[in-house]
C-alpha cells in the first residue's frame, strides 16, 4: 500500500526533506545547503533527486510504497501544472516545469506548490489549526507569506497566486516594496521594517529581535514599547483580512512568533479594537505548532489531498 510521501522543503539557504508516513509522522528526515547547487537548475534539480532516491533508500522503503513527492519552494508556483513560475531567491528559477522534469527523473508522482501554502495544509490538518474550516497562517521572518484555508480548504486564487498578505497596501504613500508596490504590510513588519523600529526607539543601531526579546524578558521599558509597536503594526495589517474573510483563527509562525509572549495580547486587542465587532469577536490566534518540520509534514498533505 502506498502511505508514505518523500517531502521536500525548499529554501534560499537550505534543502530540508524528510519521508512522512500515516498521520504526518516522519520517520526520516536530512538537510542539505542549497548554495552549492544555487548557480545551477541543473545542478539543483539532480541534488534533489538524488536526494530523494537517498531517502526512499535509507527509509527502508521501496518506490511502491511511496504515493508521491510534496515540494515547497519560496516562490510563485502553478499548483496544476507543478510549474515553478519564479524564485526571487534562487537563481535561474522562471518558468521551470519542476512536476514534469522530477517525474520523468524519479518515476513517482510530484506536487508542487508556495512554501507557505504547503506550511498551511501542515498546520490545518495536524497542527494549530486542527479542525478550524476557516483560518490564515502568517509566517513573519524576512518577508511576509500566508495561507488561507476557507470552507476546510486551501485556497490558491484564480491563479494559484492567492494569500500574498504581505503584499497588501496600508498606506498610498508609504515606503516602497520589492513587489514594486509602496507601504505593503511587509514593509511594517518584515525583520528590517522590526530593526530600524527597535534601533530607533532604543536609540541605538544593531538591535535583534532576539536582543528585544531578552531586553523585555527583564522588563526593559523601551523594549516593552517596541513589542507594542510592532504588535499594533501586525494587528493593523490583519484587520482588513478579518473584516474580509472573518475567520475563526489566525495561526502565526516564523521567527517573530518566538516572541508570542510580548505579542499576541497587543495583536488580538489592535484587531479587536479596529474591526468590525461580529468579525473581531470571532477570531483567535495561536503560534503555529510545527517549525523546520512544517514543510516537511505539508508536503504529505499536499500529495494525500491531490490523490484523495
Amino acid at each position: 500500500m502506498k502511505q508514505y510521501v518523500v517531502g521536500v522543503d525548499v529554501g534560499g539557504t537550505n534543502i530540508k526533506l524528510g519521508v512522512v508516513g500515516p498521520a504526518g509522522v516522519i520517520i526520516f528526515r536530512n538537510s542539505f545547503a542549497t548554495k552549492p547547487f544555487a548557480s545551477s537548475r541543473t545542478k539543483l534539480i539532480d541534488a534533489l533527486t538524488r536526494e530523494i532516491e537517498a531517502a526512499i533508500i535509507t527509509s527502508g522503503l521501496t518506490k511502491k510504497q511511496i504515493a508521491g513527492v510534496g515540494i515547497g519552494v519560496p516562490g510563485l508556483v502553478d499548483f496544476e501544472r507543478g510549474f515553478v513560475r519564479f524564485l526571487p531567491n534562487i537563481h535561474g528559477w522562471k518558468n521551470v516545469p519542476l512536476k514534469r522534469i522530477l517525474q520523468k527523473k524519479i518515476k513517482l508522482p510530484v506536487f508542487v506548490d508556495n512554501d507557505v501554502k504547503v506550511i498551511t495544509l501542515a498546520e490545518s490538518k495536524f497542527g494549530a489549526g486542527r479542525g478550524v474550516k476557516n483560518l490564515i497562517c502568517l509566517t513573519l521572518g524576512t518577508g511576509v507569506g500566508s495561507g488561507l484555508i476557507l470552507n476546510g480548504a486551501l485556497y490558491r486564487g484564480q491563479d494559484n497566486a492567492a494569500g500574498e498578505l504581505g503584499h497588501m497596501p496600508l498606506n498610498e504613500h508609504g515606503p516602497k516594496c520589492n513587489c514594486g508596490g509602496f507601504g505593503c504590510f511587509e514593509r511594517y513588519v518584515g525583520n528590517h521594517a522590526l530593526c530600524v523600529l527597535a534601533c530607533r526607539i532604543m536609540g541605538k543601531q544593531g538591535m535583534s529581535m532576539e536582543a528585544m526579546h531578552a531586553l523585555a524578558e527583564k522588563g526593559n521599558k523601551r523594549a516593552l514599547v517596541f513589542w507594542k509597536k510592532a504588535a499594533e503594526h501586525i494587528g493593523n495589517g490583519l484587520v482588513g483580512v478579518v473584516n474580509l474573510l472573518n475567520p475563526h483563527l489566525i495561526v502565526i509562525g516564523g521567527g517573530i512568533s518566538h516572541n508570542e509572549k510580548f505579542l499576541f495580547k497587543n495583536v488580538t486587542a489592535t484587531i479587536k479594537q479596529r474591526a468590525m465587532s461580529l468579525q473581531g469577536a470571532a477570531f483567535k490566534i495561536k503560534r503555529a505548532k510545527f517549525k523546520d518540520d512544517a514543510g516537511i509534514i505539508g508536503a504529505y498533505v499536499l500529495v494525500t489531498d491531490a490523490k484523495a
